[in-house]
């Protein structure tokens, strides 16, 4: 029983509606009078038939209006309110104009009961308030014991010659437009519940991100009220590196109708949370955007086990380089998510009297946990396998036999330079199992080499025969950089990418300085290309110098 906002509203349609059918209804008066006329002065039989055809036309237009007409007297007494004019087609709820003509029947009594008081109480308002002209909607009876919606539209009229006032209005049939609403309000009310106590953040934002809606795991999510989060931005306060990130990705991100990125919000601006956000663009049925939409996914527990998971991968990396007479080493692994698939160690056992140093840099495909998994489970069967005597054949061979069993199912492989350095006869010697050549500079030629060769990444074909590749002539003072693809495949926010180029001209320029410096240089510049842009691949780069014995 719901009224509209304004009891005028719509009244001018409605008053339209009921002058078209007074209209009607008039034209059937005159059409009456004519035929009648006709008829007693036995006119001509076809001019008879024709006004016969122009009056059943004219009332089957009114039978069949679903606007039904009345006039009432505007008396104070109940019983005074008397219909003076009810249109016919009042039969289209069973009931004959002249049963409430006649005052055989109240219009009251076919108003659903349940409804008469909302009715009653809606007139008094309005009477109170002086307002002549509302609109009501609430249910009738039918004849037969149906209930139907009706919209009421009544205004106060006077008559002209008596003085006398009268309700006059229009009574419109509008149950499948109300049946519609209540079940578009059923369902809004089914998904409002769904998402209010969905354990996801739920937001509702404008086209500029600020929010018109949220429910009540998203308040609790940040820490404040939801009254208190209405028309303000969720990611303004996102800090460090997430809202650089956020900031550089802005176009990119709402050019897309879908989108899924990680960042931070703050909670009681007093601690950050990390969150998962699937974010949705919404557009009006021109393509106009009108707003966004998105879930929002706590991720703190997760952050926290993919945290310990990183301090045990960690754990596997060489904390220190050994210490290798004529040679100086340095290595560094960041993950572009808190744990990742490169991988990268230093072998040197000189108690069992092996003069060859190994350093092996590989990749996983992929990135976060599965990679780290395969890459850990990796690192354990070379570090088994090279602890063992054999060939630099034999210990990829026997790597490759092992990968292909562990990633047949996952459609992954490992790429992966395994470099054996002999300092005493100053020959270097290398598989190179699909990874990225690595490259040897030489400051006195002030020329960089490229360590290729060919080389299927393990895991792909179990019998796959490697080649060894070889190379002569270290001497002081010479700078080997072993890395992943994340290095110089990262792009700053422009879309350029680091390159191997600008790498090996941070190698020259530094190429006087220690192992260390040289990495530490790298990164520090790789970083300012970034320009704060996380990575979307793991960094891992290996830099060795060759020092004087």
């Amino acid at each position: 029983m719901n009224t509209d906002d304004h009891p005028l509203a719509g009244l001018s349609e409605f008053k339209n509606e009921a002058e078209h059918i007074g209209a009607l209804e008039k034209r059937v008066e005159l059409l009456q009078q004519q035929l009648k006329e006709l008829i007693d002065s036995d006119g001509d039989q076809s001019r008879i038939d024709r006004g016969a055809q122009a009056l059943q036309l004219a009332e089957m237009i009114i039978d069949n209006s679903p606007a039904v007409l009345f006039r009432r007297k505007a008396a104070e007494q109940l019983k005074e309110r008397k219909m003076v004019y009810v249109s016919p087609n009042i039969s289209r709820y069973g009931y004959q104009a002249e049963d409430f003509l006649e005052n055989r029947m109240m219009f009251r009594q076919i108003v659903y009961p349940g409804d008469i008081d909302m009715i009653t109480e809606e007139i008094q308002e309005y009477v109170s308030r002086g307002i002549e002209g509302y609109s009501q909607t609430y249910r009738i009876v039918t004849n037969s014991g149906e209930l139907r919606w009706v919209e009421d539209r009544t205004s106060v009229v006077e008559d002209e010659l008596t003085g006398e006032r009268y309700h006059q209005g229009i009574i419109v049939d509008v149950h499948e437009r109300k049946e519609a609403e209540e079940k578009l309000r059923r369902s809004e009310e089914k998904y409002r519940r769904i998402v209010d106590t969905a354990g996801e953040g739920f937001l509702l934002m404008d086209e500029n991100l600020c929010i018109v809606d949220l429910n009540t795991a998203f308040a609790k999510m940040v820490g404040k009220r939801k009254e208190d989060l209405f028309g303000t931005n969720p990611f303004a306060k996102g800090t460090g590196e997430y809202r650089k990130y956020l900031d550089d990705c802005q176009k990119k991100r709402t050019g897309l109708d879908y989108r899924e990125f990680e960042c931070e919000v703050s909670y009681q601006d007093k601690r950050v949370v990390p969150v998962l956000v699937h974010a949705n663009t919404l557009r009006s049925d021109s393509g106009e955007v009108i707003g966004n939409m998105a879930f929002i996914t706590d991720m703190t527990e997760h952050k926290k086990a993919l945290e310990l998971a990183g301090e045990v991968q960690r754990g596997l990396l060489p904390d220190q380089p050994p210490i290798v007479p004529g040679v100086e080493m340095a290595g560094r692994n960041v993950p572009c998510d808190e744990v990742g698939g490169d991988y990268f160690d230093f072998l040197w056992d000189e108690s069992n009297g092996n003069k060859r140093l190994s350093i092996v840099v590989g990749d996983i495909t992929g990135h976060g946990v599965d990679a780290a998994l395969l890459m850990s489970s990796a690192r354990a069967f070379l570090r088994m396998r090279a602890s063992q005597t054999g060939s630099l054949i034999e210990i990829v061979t026997a790597m490759n036999q092992h990968l292909t069993t562990d990633l047949s199912e996952s459609g992954r492989f490992m790429t992966m330079f395994y470099l054996a350095l002999d300092r005493q006869s100053g020959q270097l010697e290398w598989i190179r199992a699909g990874h990225d050549p690595a490259l040897i500079y030489d400051p006195e030629k002030d020329s960089f080499e490229e360590l290729k060769g060919p080389g299927l990444a393990l895991g792909v074909l179990e019998d796959f025969e490697y080649e060894p590749q070889y190379w002569n002539g270290l001497k002081p003072g010479q700078v080997i950089v072993i890395g992943t693809d994340g290095i110089w495949e990262s792009c700053n926010p422009s879309g350029e990418m680091f390159g191997r180029e600008r790498l090996m001209e941070i190698v020259r320029k530094t190429a006087a300085q220690d192992a260390p410096t040289i990495l530490e240089t790298v990164f520090q510049e790789h970083g300012d290309f970034s320009d704060g842009l996380k990575s979307d691949d793991d960094l891992t780069l290996v830099v060795v110098k060759i020092q004087p014995d």
